[in-house]
């Protein structure tokens, strides 16, 4: 066994129910608590067994921009949620017993962006700005067809699927974005969702588009069966120009194809668009389904109840996921992207950045309760960071979207131009707005520095936006290292600082392959 040479059972205990018992803790704290706690951690960490068995399936999972500082503050975010001691809460998959630290550079970029360092997650291979599950010698843009065949790098799905395991694909992003699309499409620009989308140069010379590779890719005299279950946004992509959608939406394909109803005509699956289709889908009788549940992204966990035709959480699409795939007896490689951590920081929104990462934590979760955790590995990761900070020096269990208050105070700390401050914000960005839903803000002037006296202002509201130093119409991603935590076979090769690329290489040995 891995974790504290525990049964499974007591390991999904840990993980379902930790956290509640550290409500208060705070009232008990003394020399002796902390000596104590350091004692059983250090006797925990001496019971560890690695788990040098095979895997059977596997569960990757990733927060798309959810760097260890967002980690740190959705911790505390959901412990004050909780209404608990937010600084010792523990987000799900921070119980697992093994951690790393991982190098997000590409082959051309000191700090990323998503598609060459997912393509360095599931590939092995790290690749150049834009672009998708190629070698660094294909040039952005690549319009030959050719050319982007001889670079293509083989992913941990793919390979999953050539040898009969079942495969899935889950994101609350478009199924298209960069971090999905990498497990299954081979391209020059990360940009090329749709046909649409492609350069005249490129759809005169025939180049396969993201969304058209996920029905091309597969099935007779290509690799494997299909990818069984696909789940997430990004539904125009999929549909013709003349189709409109549940939600009033029409397709954006130029090219007469309807891949949804293609999905469902190659491979005999069903295609779902909502949420009442989602709680009917019945796991024991459905064996391949495309879901795709909003024309472009899903919604932020935040405004997910408001959407329009209804859209599953994160966790429920995991767990009908993982119900699906456990069905064949070789086994599965399951993809789970938290998509829209990357978005909120972007438009510099920190309530929805943490809620989002609470949202994985919770997919984490359930996807523990449902394994066997003898057979199954999960890791969790990030592609890369962001730019958000935590800093001043608030005192403990001050809200952490709140501004600044220090020890023995009750009054906010003012900063040397006589203005509170947040104990969050962002190194660039648009900055500092109010009443601007997620991504509403790119409707707004950059307001960056200090704009306004804060005083006044409710900084814990869903819809503010933390002030950024530098002026930019989207923050930016960051390029410190990111955390991946591990549990299951093969687990403990997690450690040390290691490339980026190495994940696939624990992935692809904890498969055999």
């Amino acid at each position: 066994m891995d974790f504290l040479n525990l049964k499974r059972t007591a390991i999904v205990a840990m993980l379902l129910g930790s956290q509640f018992a550290l409500s208060n803790v705070a009232l008990a704290e003394n020399a002796q608590f902390w000596l104590n706690d350091g004692a059983t951690s250090l006797n925990d960490s001496k019971k560890l067994v690695p788990n040098a068995r095979k895997a059977k399936n596997i569960i990757l999972f990733v927060g798309d921009g959810m760097g260890i500082s967002t980690v740190t503050g959705a911790r505390i975010f959901e412990g004050q949620l909780k209404g608990i001691d937010g600084e010792r809460n523990r987000l799900a998959f921070e119980e697992f017993p093994y951690v790393a630290l991982s190098k997000t550079y590409s082959t051309n970029q000191q700090t990323s962006d998503s598609a060459p360092t997912m393509t360095a997650i599931v590939s092995g291979v790290k690749t150049n700005d834009g672009i998708i599950s190629l070698n660094q010698s294909v040039a952005r843009n690549e319009a030959n067809p050719a050319v982007i065949n001889a670079g293509k790098v083989t992913t941990i799905l793919e390979q999953a699927e050539a040898a009969g395991k079942s495969t899935g694909v889950v994101s609350t992003a478009r199924i298209t974005h960069a971090t999905p699309a990498a497990t299954y499409a081979h391209i020059s620009n990360r940009d090329w969702e749709a046909n649409s989308n492609l350069s005249a140069a490129a759809a005169t010379n025939g180049v396969k588009d993201i969304a058209a590779q996920l029905i091309d890719n597969f099935g007779t005299g290509k690799i494997g069966d299909g990818i069984d279950v696909v789940f997430g946004g990004g539904r125009s992509y999929f549909l013709p120009n003349t189709v409109t959608d549940i939600e009033g939406t029409k397709g954006r394909r130029t090219d007469g194809r309807n891949l949804a109803q293609e999905y469902v005509s190659k491979f005999g699956g069903v295609y779902i668009q909502d949420q009442n289709a989602f709680n009917a889908l019945n796991p024991v009788t459905t064996n391949k389904v495309i879901g795709l549940f909003n024309p472009s992204h899903m919604e932020y966990e935040q405004d997910r109840p408001n959407d329009i035709a209804g859209e599953p959480s994160l966790a429920e699409l995991t767990g009908k996921a993982i119900d699906i795939l456990k069905k064949n007896q070789s086994g599965y490689f399951l993809m789970v992207e938290g998509g829209r951590i990357d978005h909120a920081s972007h438009a510099g929104n920190a309530y929805r950045t943490f809620k989002d990462a609470v949202a994985l934590s919770d997919a984490v979760r359930e996807a523990a309760s449902k394994v066997n955790l003898n057979d199954t590995l999960i890791i969790v990761t990030a592609d890369h960071s962001h730019t958000l900070t935590i800093g001043g020096y608030p005192k403990r269990g001050n809200p952490i979207l709140g501004k600044v208050v220090e020890p023995g105070k009750t009054a906010p700390t003012l900063a040397a131009d006589g203005r509170p401050y947040t104990t969050v914000s962002f190194a660039n960005g648009p900055g500092y707005h109010t009443n601007s839903p997620g991504d509403a803000v790119y409707n707004e002037a950059i307001a960056a520095g200090r704009v306004v006296d804060m005083s006044g202002v409710d900084t814990e509201d869903p819809d503010f936006h933390q002030e950024a130093l530098v002026p930019l119409s989207s923050e930016t991603h960051a390029g410190e290292e990111v955390a991946i935590y591990a549990v299951g076979p093969k687990s403990y090769l997690v450690h040390g600082v290691q490339e980026q690329s190495y994940i696939y290489q624990v992935m692809k040995d904890a498969f055999g392959y």
